[in-house]
Parts: C-alpha cells; sequence; structure tokens
C-alpha cells in the first residue's frame, strides 16, 4: 500500500473527500518553494502535486507555463526536485507526493536510475502527461514495480471505447481534467462533470479526483461533492507569481481544503 492509498482509506474512513494541491518545484526559487510545500499539509492540502519544470509544458497553461520558467530560470533541476522531496520527507512521511510532469526529463536520466531515486526521495506517485497507455511498458509497469502509483489522466474526450484503455494500469487515483483545453482555464460545472465521475467510477475502484479551473472554496466544494476530492494549480501558482507572502499563499490554500473538506 502507497502512501497515496493509505490516505484515501484514511478518508474515506472519515467520510472526508480529498483535497490535492498542486505547485511548481523550484517557483519563485528552491528556498521558496520549499517553504511553501513543507506548509501545505498544515494548510489542510491531502496530497501534494510536485511539478517537475519542462521546457515544453504543452498541456499547461500561462500560468503553470510561466512557473515552469521561472523555476527553470531560478536553476530548478529533476535532481533538485527529488531533493526537495526528500527534504519534505525528513518532517513529513505520511503526505503523499505526486511528481507531476513531462517523460523527457525522466528519460534523459534513465527510466531505471529516476524509478530508484524517486522512490529514495518519497514520492508516492507519478503523473506524466505525454505517456499514453500505449507506452506503457516504458515507466507506467516499471513504475508500478518499483512501488510507485502511476496516476493517468482522463478527460472529456475520453469515450467509453477509450477509457478501458486509460483505465487499464492506473493505480492511487484517476485524475478527472474537467475541461477540454489547457489548465488555469474556465471554471467546471458539478452538473457537468457529475455524470462524466459516475462514468469513470462504474469502470474502476480507483477515486476519481477532478481538477482544471476550480479556484475558490466554493467550487471547490461543489466539485469534491460530486467526486473523491479536488486538485487546484493554477489559482495557487498564480499567487505565488505574484510574490505574495508564503503565510498568505498558504491561508489561501487552507481556504480551498477547507471548502473541499466541506463536501
Amino acid at each position: 500500500m502507497t502512501r497515496i492509498d493509505a490516505k484515501f482509506a484514511a478518508l474515506k474512513s472519515e467520510g472526508k473527500k480529498a483535497f490535492v494541491a498542486y505547485v511548481m518545484a523550484g517557483d519563485p526559487n528552491y528556498a521558496t518553494s520549499l517553504e511553501i510545500i513543507k506548509g501545505l499539509p498544515g494548510a489542510g492540502v491531502d496530497i501534494i502535486e510536485m511539478g517537475l519544470p519542462f521546457t515544453d509544458p504543452m498541456a499547461d497553461g500561462p500560468t503553470i507555463q510561466l512557473a515552469g520558467q521561472r523555476a527553470l530560470e531560478a536553476g530548478q533541476t529533476l535532481q533538485k526536485t527529488l531533493d526537495m522531496a526528500a527534504e519534505f520527507r525528513k518532517t513529513d512521511d505520511t503526505t503523499p507526493i505526486v511528481m507531476m510532469g513531462y517523460y523527457n526529463p525522466i528519460y534523459s536520466r534513465g527510466v531505471e536510475r529516476f524509478l530508484v531515486d524517486a522512490k529514495a526521495a518519497g514520492i508516492d506517485g507519478l503523473i506524466v502527461v505525454d505517456l499514453p497507455p500505449e507506452e506503457d511498458d516504458e515507466l507506467c509497469i516499471p513504475a508500478q514495480k518499483a512501488g510507485l502509483n502511476f496516476i493517468r489522466l482522463a478527460t472529456p474526450t475520453t469515450d467509453d471505447k477509450r477509457l478501458p484503455k486509460v483505465l487499464q494500469n492506473t493505480s492511487g487515483f484517476v485524475y478527472y481534467v474537467s475541461i477540454t483545453g489547457i489548465t488555469g482555464a474556465a471554471a467546471p460545472q458539478a452538473s457537468d462533470v457529475a455524470p462524466e465521475v459516475a462514468r469513470i467510477k462504474s469502470q474502476t475502484a480507483l477515486p476519481v479526483i477532478v481538477g482544471f479551473g476550480v479556484r475558490t472554496p466554493e467550487a471547490a466544494q461543489s466539485i469534491a461533492a460530486i467526486a473523491d476530492g479536488t486538485v487546484v494549480g493554477s489559482a495557487i501558482v498564480s499567487l505565488i507569481e505574484q510574490k505574495k507572502p508564503v503565510a498568505e499563499v498558504l491561508a489561501f490554500v487552507k481556504g480551498l481544503a477547507d471548502g473541499a473538506h466541506r463536501a
């Protein structure tokens, strides 16, 4: 059982929904980013999604793209991102960390070496947006064997024919992208999302977490209510971009987490 599995089991026993927060590792710099990440569990975050900065983030909207650029310009690397996770683990051995990014930096390091290092650093799961199920032998299956969850995205365009393929080797949870398009775009409507979540849940026992476009405690509550939880990324990253104090960023996150936990 991974930390992700354990977290969802604990939340279920408490009758609570999950709140997942995304931040870009190294944005705006290593020290500030680490301070924010260390503060997330205290702000009510159940699972941390740690973005791995990459030069060509094709699935990300402008907010996340700029965060990646800032992190890269500040010297963030794959190694520093793993170091950040290891540093976090010195004081928190229970909050799951999912690394989210693209395959190129992992491929460049070498899959076998990366998986050993990621496991040692305390990473629990991977979301690699540019590796389709057809490429599961590349990373997904080796990651599962190494004890890491491999989390897949489902979208409004994932039809009934495609969905079983998407779910085939997925573990940890399913990330449902509530809108067609890039991160940080239009806000999702719970009434539109609910039937899609039900459709996915009819084909898997995994928790379904909904993200993209959630920006307020009210939205977090309404989306979490029709799923197993919600993810917020761009709205948090926007505050970091505005150079808001860490305490202000974490207070904003707490409001969102409280919203999701009211669901």
